[in-house]
């Protein structure tokens, strides 16, 4: 854990990093199917992430990527196989990180939040479309935006008159 989160517990710090492994299993199973290349794009976007962006962030990702496969492994056989219900676990899981994320700084949460809803319209835009790629279907459209979490605005610097 990187001095950015170190207003966290490691208990919470894992929350925020096992997010990513619920988010994956949230969108790429939110038609009922999740596919091999939804899962593997993950996984090459969070390999991305350790280290193509702000470093705090690179360290996050490092951390999420260290056991990804396992933890995305692991929610698979914890949660439901009947999609309501595990959409609904997911999601009670997920919006737990809400109070978490209100303990960063405010610029901090911001930019987790913002990398969240991020990396769940990269998991959605995975499969279908275009060989493939670029296609969200209407069951993976309702949970990009990520609803369960409260949204966090990056702070609006004070303006000198």
């Amino acid at each position: 854990m990187t001095e950015h989160f170190k207003v966290l517990n490691d208990e919470e710090y894992k929350s925020l990093t096992d997010a990513i492994s619920l988010i994956t299993l949230l969108i790429a199973g939110a038609d009922g199917d999740v596919e091999k290349t939804e899962l593997d794009w993950a996984t090459k976007i969070t390999n991305i992430r350790s280290y193509a962006l702000p470093e705090h962030l690179n360290d996050f990702y490092k951390d999420v990527g260290s056991d990804f496969t396992e933890r995305l492994d692991h929610y698979t056989h914890v949660t439901s196989s009947a999609v309501t219900m595990r959409m609904g676990e997911i999601s009670d899981k997920l919006a737990k990180l809400n109070p978490i994320l209100a303990k960063l700084p405010q610029e901090l949460g911001a930019t987790i939040y913002k990398s969240y809803t991020s990396f769940a319209k990269h998991v959605a835009k995975s499969s279908g479309g275009f060989l493939g790629f670029f296609s969200v279907g209407p069951e993976e459209e309702k949970w990009i935006s990520l609803p369960m979490l409260t949204p966090i605005e990056m702070p609006v610097e004070d303006e000198e008159a």
